[in-house]
């Protein structure tokens, strides 16, 4: 009978360390990983530890070499010691991780403590004592992402002086792409210096893009005091944009007017002149009469109006007037014939008349002209 190996009880293959950086970030130092074959059974099980190790968007889903970013599929492939790079979705992002080194914060100066006067009884610490003896507790987030919560962060007291070593204890808990560059408030004001910071406020950080204007002070981990100073503010800031709107659309109104008269096929209208007439009304001691002449009105000519300026008056206010009917005319009645005929004979009579002075006019004419035609002398 043939004999048979010892079966392995024991799995005697070492555990294998690796450092993993994070994909596209210049200021990751890189995160240790130690796994064994007890614990993680295949690759699958390799990525989801490594998402709750590496903070990465929408977890860890691929792994790369460092220098030419060749994807790593198996668990055999990895070595020990070996660098590697942890992505999502998203492409290989060429940098030096290798020689990634940590921000370390500059060594500071011991600074002698300014005492009060010898002659003050008052024990009252100094500005620098006050503003450099106490570390900041202060609320991040993240640029553009309101689904994440704000981290709270606790700047120690020696790195206040840099503001360098600021940003590079809030890149340590947030990671905006590239790394964390500026400092913002909610509203959007950039912070340049530590002594803006101030304990228990909210502040936004920045990488290489430029600053997202979102609702952050919505989120449920601002307190409510915080929520109704800053809905306020958004309320005064969205009020000016109206009435600066408002102001620009009258100007350009203005403008387009006066363009309009300046031009040559606008029409403008004739100035009248219209002279009033200035009547004195008021006895004297008369309460509404004016104690003191009007300066504008001194040296005026008085125009008389002129009595037979006919004045046009609308239809409703013009007084009825009574319409006597006439007796005489009336074609009903048996006298109509009659009148007829009167009227007939009147007119006979004028033609008459007319006839008999033509005729003595043209007799008058006749007699001149003999008259001057008897006298006239003989040659």
């Amino acid at each position: 009978m043939g004999t048979r190996g010892a079966y392995a009880l024991v799995d005697t293959t070492p555990a294998k360390t690796i450092l993993v950086y994070r994909n596209g970030d210049q200021f990751y130092v890189g995160k240790k990983f130690v796994f064994t074959r007890r614990r993680v059974a295949n690759f699958e099980v390799l990525l989801e530890q490594l998402t709750e190790q590496v903070e990465v968007p929408f977890g860890v889903r691929r792994l790369y070499t460092p220098t030419r970013g060749h994807q790593v599929h198996q668990l055999e492939a990895l070595q020990m010691g070996g660098k590697y790079v942890a992505a999502g979705r998203e492409p290989f992002k060429k940098l030096d991780y290798i020689h990634i080194v940590p921000r370390k914060p500059m060594k500071m100066k011991k600074f002698k403590e300014i005492k009060p006067v010898v002659h003050c009884d008052i024990n009252v610490p100094s500005k620098w004592h006050t503003f450099h003896g106490l570390s900041r507790h202060i609320n991040v987030f993240t640029n553009g992402r309101l689904l994440i919560p704000p981290v709270k962060i606790i700047i120690p007291k020696f790195t206040l002086m840099d503001w360098e070593n600021v940003l590079a204890v809030v890149g340590e808990k947030v990671f905006p792409l590239g790394g964390v560059r500026k400092l913002f408030t909610m509203n959007g004001h950039l912070l340049d210096n530590s002594k803006d910071l101030q304990d228990n406020h909210f502040y936004v950080a920045t990488g290489l893009e430029a600053f997202k204007y979102f609702p952050y002070w919505k989120s449920p981990k601002v307190p409510s005091e915080v929520q109704q100073k800053c809905a306020e503010i958004e309320k005064h800031s969205r009020r000016k944009k109206k009435e600066n709107l408002k102001g620009k659309e009258l100007h350009k109104h203005d403008s387009d007017s006066s363009k309009l008269q300046d031009s040559v096929y606008y029409a403008k209208e004739e100035k009248k002149q219209v002279v009033e007439r200035l009547i004195q009304s008021g006895a004297e001691g008369d309460v509404y009469k004016a104690q003191t002449p009007n300066i504008e009105t001194q040296g005026a000519p008085v125009v008389i109006e002129d009595q037979e300026v006919k004045v046009e008056v609308p239809v409703d206010e013009t007084p009825a007037e009574i319409v006597k009917e006439d007796k005489g005319i009336d074609d009903n009645t048996p006298d109509s014939g009659s009148n007829k005929e009167k009227e007939e004979e009147d007119l006979h009579e004028d033609n008459e008349r007319q006839q008999l002075s033509r005729t003595s006019v043209r007799i008058k004419r006749w007699l001149r002209f003999l008259m001057v035609w008897e006298w006239k002398p003989v040659d």
